[in-house]
């Protein structure tokens, strides 16, 4: 009969025989080295997208304002990342980070909305 071995610190196993780790720190430990790179990438897109989500909403204190460029960048802001894209039936696209929205104007001036009912 074959020993098998925990994956993360190859104690024997005893138990079932599909058994892979001898416990749950063992699990744990051994997943999060294997995820880290992809959960490494999404907590920074995350922390990108949070910053954004308060520049906006600080901005926008109410349900519609304007700012500028220069205003959204001095901030932080971050036009590379957003949640999703709205395109009206003039025309026009929004691009949103979460509930808050952003529309690109004239001479670099921006018109900012929210989103009532985001997630139903």
């Amino acid at each position: 009969m074959e020993v098998t071995k925990c994956l993360e610190c190859e104690s024997e196993l005893m138990g079932r025989i599909d058994k892979k780790f001898c416990n749950d720190q063992c699990r744990n430990i051994y997943n999060n080295r294997e995820n880290r790179d992809s959960n490494e990438y999404v907590r920074k897109v995350n922390t990108v997208l949070r910053k954004n989500r308060r520049i906006l909403e600080k901005l926008n204190p109410k349900e519609k304002s304007k700012t500028t460029k220069e205003e959204l960048l001095l901030d932080g802001f971050n036009f590379y990342y957003y949640t999703n894209v709205y395109k009206t039936n003039q025309g026009k696209t929004y691009f949103f980070v979460y509930e808050h929205g952003y529309l690109e104007l004239d001479n670099e001036q921006y018109a900012l909305v929210r989103k009532k009912e985001y997630v139903k």
